[in-house]
């Protein structure tokens, strides 16, 4: 790609390479999508209106950004996203544009951004072998680290749609029943073991039947892009409440998304081979790249992790799969994420659980406190790279949330 005529700073994570789409506000406006580019934000509602951008299918594309969610062009599907991706790219290099395109730039710092999209459903996995193993030796020392049925499926649970929240809103700590090993009973109070999940989110564009299966060779055809999420968890509430059904009130208070969607087409240079699979799956698994997302993990400012997403064990075309293959079908807006991404080494651990194995190897902040969980105050910000194309990097932005005392 060329360059662009906007003034896009050195190391920017929205260079023309990137495009991604988000929901913005300006002060005493309704939201509406734009696109961020450099430290801007491009109003495709005013870009549309103006005439600037084509209709790559049928209708015209004004009623897909002039709205306050991304689901109106997400389920336009793959043909729509390229041929407004190109649009895009074309209005942002070509210096014959930006006199009828820069009026409709805002700077990021003057706007809001919010929830790019309506969520449908929500399902996380579990799939860094590294942070499984982690949490078996942790939890199970005695037994063999991972579950014996974990490598042969993507395990996964549903989640709760209406608490995933954008990048900045304060998360309440949580209230709920918890029950230490030793104590006779359970009681009831704010989560004492809140901790954070750096996780890596795709978010579904077009819509699949219900009773017909996703193979992985169509992941494309339904992922409209990628988000970072934080799956916010109370683990002790959630290790009383977890047997014999699994996540409940531990994860459905919050998970935070950033406010920007990365398209899978700027993520082409991030493609890779995943990791070698053994056992081989069951044929309906086989297949599906990795992608070679660098994660960073910051605690009230102090960089604790930095989890490489090359490492996940299943990928996102084998979670879809897996997903569907009961029949259950996707919806515009669906969610599903990666579950925690962890390395194999210590500075890659993508979970306070892990960081600190369960409150016996305090984390050391730069201000000199420790943490083996989060406290009330406490800020948490995750964000990623990607190699883009043309050799540069892109990034996601961050998803940002601090953590304020229980509601009770």
């Amino acid at each position: 790609m060329s360059d662009t005529w906007v003034d896009v700073p050195d190391g920017s994570h929205f260079p023309i390479h990137n495009l991604p789409y988000g929901v913005f506000s300006r002060p005493g406006e309704r939201p509406r999508v734009g696109v961020a580019i450099g430290d801007f934000v491009l109003d495709l509602a005013g870009v549309s209106a103006a005439g600037l951008l084509d209709a790559p299918d049928r209708g015209g594309v004004r009623d897909w950004f002039a709205c306050d969610a991304l689901n109106a062009f997400m389920a336009a599907g793959p043909r729509a996203w390229r041929a407004t991706r190109e649009r895009l790219t074309e209005l942002l290099t070509d210096s014959a544009y930006a006199d009828r395109v820069r009026s409709h730039l805002t700077p990021r710092a003057e706007v809001t951004l919010h929830l790019p999209w309506r969520v449908a459903d929500y399902v996380d996995f579990y799939s860094s072998q590294h942070h499984a193993e982690n949490v078996g030796r942790i939890f199970r020392p005695d037994q063999q680290p991972l579950t014996p049925n974990w490598k042969h499926l993507p395990i996964g649970y549903h989640g709760r749609a209406g608490t995933v929240v954008c990048s900045g809103t304060p998360i309440v700590r949580p209230c709920g029943q918890r029950k230490a090993p030793g104590d006779p009973a359970p009681t009831f109070g704010p989560s004492r073991r809140l901790d954070i999940e750096a996780e890596v989110g795709f978010v579904v564009g077009v819509p699949s039947k219900l009773g017909e299966p996703v193979p992985v060779e169509r992941f494309r055809e339904h992922v409209f892009g990628v988000v970072l999420v934080n799956d916010w968890s109370a683990r002790d509430i959630q290790a009383w409440e977890y047997v014999p059904l699994g996540p409940f009130l531990g994860k459905s208070f919050a998970t935070s998304v950033s406010p920007w969607v990365v398209p899978l087409d700027a993520l082409e240079a991030a493609r890779i081979t995943p990791p070698a699979q053994d056992p081989e799956p069951l044929p309906y698994l086989r297949g599906g790249e990795g992608l070679d997302l660098a994660l960073e993990i910051r605690l009230n400012g102090t960089v604790v992790s930095r989890p490489p997403f090359a490492a996940m064990y299943w990928t996102p075309a084998q979670q879809l799969a897996h997903l569907t293959v009961n029949g259950a079908s996707l919806r515009t807006g669906d969610l599903y994420a990666s579950g925690t991404v962890s390395g194999p080494e210590r500075s890659q651990r993508g979970s306070l659980l892990e960081l600190a194995w369960n409150g016996a190897e305090p984390v050391k902040l730069e201000d000199g406190s420790t943490r083996v969980f989060l406290e009330d105050g406490d800020t948490v910000s995750i964000s990623a790279t990607a190699p883009g194309t043309g050799g540069v990097r892109i990034g996601f932005g961050e998803v940002v949330g601090t953590i304020e005392p229980a509601r009770r």
